[in-house]
C-alpha cells in the first residue's frame, strides 16, 4: 500500500474514534504512518482527505444494504423489497460506532466544515443514484440525473431522518416494517384523492 491509500485508511480509523471535528492531521499522520506533506500532494487538504474517509466508509457500509443478497427475492419496486431494503439498512445503524453519527456531525457542525460538506453534496446524490437500483431495480449506470433527484433524494431524505432518530433514540425508532407500513398508509391515501 502507498502513501495515499494509508492515509485514506489512517483517515477512516481517526474518523470512528475521534469524529471530523476531534480529527486532527497529525492524528492521521500517526495512525497511517506517512508524513503531513502526504496529505496535502494526495489529498490537497485534510479536510478533502476526510470527505473522502467518509464516503469510503459509508460505501463500504453500503454494501450491507442488500443484506448479503437477501433482497434478490423480492419484486423490484415492491413493498416487500422496501421493508427488506430498509430492514438492512437499520441493521447497519444498530451497532455500536456506527459510521452514520458521523453523517450527524456534520450536519450539526458542518458551517464549520465546508469543505466537508462540498464533498458530501456531491456524494449525497450518488447515494440516492446508488439507492434507486437497489430499491426499484436495474442498474445504477441507467439511472438518469431526474431519478436521482427525484426519487434518490426521497430516499437520502428518508435516510437522512433514519440516522437522526437511530442516532438519538434508537428504543423508538422504526425499522423496516414500520417504514413499510407508513409507506402503504401514504400509497391507499393518495390512491383516494
Amino acid at each position: 500500500m502507498g502513501h495515499r491509500e494509508d492515509l485514506l485508511e489512517g483517515a477512516k480509523r481517526c474518523l470512528l474514534a475521534k469524529g471530523f471535528l476531534g480529527t486532527t492531521a497529525r492524528d492521521v499522520v500517526k495512525e497511517s504512518g506517512t508524513n503531513l506533506a502526504s496529505i496535502g500532494y494526495h489529498y490537497g487538504s485534510k479536510d478533502a482527505l476526510l470527505a473522502q474517509a467518509y464516503v469510503a466508509l459509508i460505501a463500504e457500509v453500503g454494501d450491507a444494504f442488500e443484506g448479503g443478497g437477501n433482497v434478490e427475492g423480492t419484486e423490484p419496486g415492491s413493498l416487500e423489497r422496501f421493508e427488506q431494503v430498509w430492514s438492512n439498512i437499520v441493521a447497519t445503524m444498530q451497532g455500536p460506532g456506527s459510521v452514520w453519527r458521523l453523517s450527524m456531525e456534520v450536519l450539526a457542525v458542518g458551517d464549520r466544515l465546508p469543505e466537508v460538506r462540498a464533498h458530501l453534496a456531491v456524494a449525497q446524490r450518488e447515494a440516492g443514484r446508488g439507492l434507486v437500483p437497489l430499491l426499484m431495480g436495474g442498474r445504477e449506470e441507467d439511472v438518469s440525473d431526474e431519478s436521482a433527484d427525484t426519487l434518490g433524494m426521497f430516499y437520502v431524505t428518508l435516510m437522512t431522518g433514519l440516522i437522526a432518530q437511530w442516532t438519538f433514540d434508537p428504543d423508538s425508532a422504526p425499522g423496516g416494517p414500520q417504514l413499510t407500513e407508513g409507506l402503504r398508509r401514504v400509497i391507499e391515501a393518495a390512491g383516494r384523492g
